[in-house]
């Protein structure tokens, strides 16, 4: 099936249509340690759990092509998460479908296109269930797969601007004691076993944010607040293809404090963060640093063979120390409000297929997070929006420069991308002055997109650079 936001291996120029995407399988978490034993086993970016088998640490090859048309991508990270006492979930190499969330236009990111985050095929993402992202390690999962993905999305009105200051030294303590209490650890119990990840308290009655690795497939979930207290939670609805899930506290206290969300289009390269969660199962733990990058094509497989699960994000980057129990986590700026839901790193395992933070950690943008929770939160099903293309990673040139993109293998009729005037051939390379790397990129951005909204892409066609206008609608069924 073709997705226009799912990438493939490269394709042959001999071939008429891209092969299978690419992509490995996520994992977060990881099985709980025995007493006297590491806290966790399987490492990010190796194998696929977060600490045990593919870890985010996998990363998509580059060069592989990816089917845009079918909305759906192979996830290449892991998500990250720590399992506590059972083993991680296995993850699938199927593409995910496209989401689209970001209503209005945000500003320029500076990234690299899917083939520079391919190149972590080390890492993987920090999941709480397990998965593995193209190059990047779920930290919560040590040993499961399981998808991995967020795209930028649009953020709610009363989303405020991100806290971009340029302090030396903020007041880290002040902002720990401040957010602490709007972020929760979660224990999954499932039939092989229980993972932990983290999640992020969105309103009084109880409701909160977490990866779907971490929450999805859960039979029982247990929700820690950061005074100790513990809960029994059930899960409201899961968003697999961006790594999303909303969650309920069954009996909530009184005195839950929402946290607050900014408007993650306004995040910029450089500003310092905070990441809160649960690494290794060490609850109520803060690590700083600064984002890196913004826009980062990052994938993840879940546990469908056919790749039907994977995600596809197009990640903030960061520095700050995430691993796995992190998932589901929020990262905060330096005003204490959350610009992403931290989900996946990248990791080089050693001998033994373990591995740590290496300070290339992924975060699901705020406003893709919101987008989807919005949706997911009265147990409604969630839209994603779509392009219409099968895509694969391509090159081209103007006569005066190269470029990279998502080469356009074929456009769906009567899709947005037909409507718009893509044609086979066309080599996307930027949507909203957002740098399109090649087909999992695209993927990544699409997902972040809000269905309706109108957006520019820029292409290249007969060795020409131009512009088309194209708005995004929802896939059918």
């Amino acid at each position: 099936m073709n997705d226009e936001h799912a990438p493939q291996p490269p394709r042959d120029p001999s071939a008429g249509t891209p092969d299978a995407p690419y992509g490995t399988t996520p994992a977060y978490g990881s099985p709980a340690p025995d007493d006297g034993a590491s806290p966790y086993a399987a490492s990010y970016g190796a194998g696929p759990a977060y600490g045990a088998g593919p870890a985010y640490g996998a990363a998509p090859v580059q060069g592989a092509s990816s089917a845009e048309a079918t909305e759906q991508l192979p996830a290449t990270a892991s998500p990250f998460d720590h399992a506590v006492h059972g083993a991680a979930a296995a993850g699938s190499g199927a593409p995910a479908p496209i989401a689209a969330g970001a209503a209005g236009k945000a500003a320029p990111r500076r990234g690299p296109g899917w083939g520079g985050t391919s190149a972590l095929v080390l890492a993987g993402m920090l999941l709480s269930s397990g998965l593995t992202l193209g190059g990047v390690v779920a930290y919560d999962q040590l040993q499961g797969d399981e998808p991995v993905a967020a795209a930028q999305g649009s953020q709610t009105s009363e989303a405020r601007p991100a806290a971009t200051t340029t302090a030396e030294d903020p007041d880290w303590a002040a902002i720990s004691e401040q957010v602490s209490p709007s972020a929760v650890s979660i224990l999954s119990s499932t039939g092989s076993g229980t993972s932990q990840g983290t999640g992020v308290v969105l309103d009084e009655d109880g409701t909160i944010l977490t990866n779907d690795h971490v929450a999805g497939d859960a039979e029982s979930l247990q929700v820690t607040t950061s005074d100790g207290r513990s809960f029994a939670a059930s899960v409201v609805g899961t968003d697999p293809s961006t790594d999303l899930a909303v969650i309920r506290l069954e009996d909530p206290p009184e005195d839950l404090q929402p946290a607050t969300f900014a408007d993650s289009s306004t995040v910029v390269v450089g500003q310092p963060v905070m990441a809160l969660g649960t690494p290794l199962g060490l609850e109520n733990t803060v690590t700083t640093g600064i984002v890196s990058a913004l826009d980062r094509p990052v994938s993840a497989t879940g546990e469908e063979t056919d790749g039907s699960d994977t995600t596809f994000t197009s990640a903030i980057q960061t520095d700050a120390a995430i691993n796995p129990g992190n998932s589901g986590g929020p990262l905060v700026d330096a005003a204490g409000q959350v610009i992403g839901i931290n989900t996946a790193i990248a990791s080089i395992p050693n001998e033994s297929g373990q591995a740590g933070s290496i300070g290339l950690g992924f975060a699901i943008p705020a406003n893709t997070a919101m987008l989807i929770a919005e949706q997911l939160q009265d147990g409604g099903t969630v839209q994603h929006a779509f392009v219409g293309v099968t895509t694969t990673d391509g090159t081209a040139d103007d006569g005066s420069a190269g470029y990279r993109g998502a080469e356009v293998v074929a456009v769906e009729p009567g899709s947005p991308a037909a409507e718009a005037g893509l044609a086979e051939g066309d080599l996307i390379t930027g949507i909203d002055d957002t740098p399109v790397g090649g087909a999992g990129a695209l993927t990544g951005i699409v997902r972040g997109l809000e269905v309706g909204s109108t957006h520019t892409l820029e292409l290249v066609r007969d060795g020409k650079v131009q512009t088309l206008e194209i708005t995004l609608a929802a896939r059918e069924g």
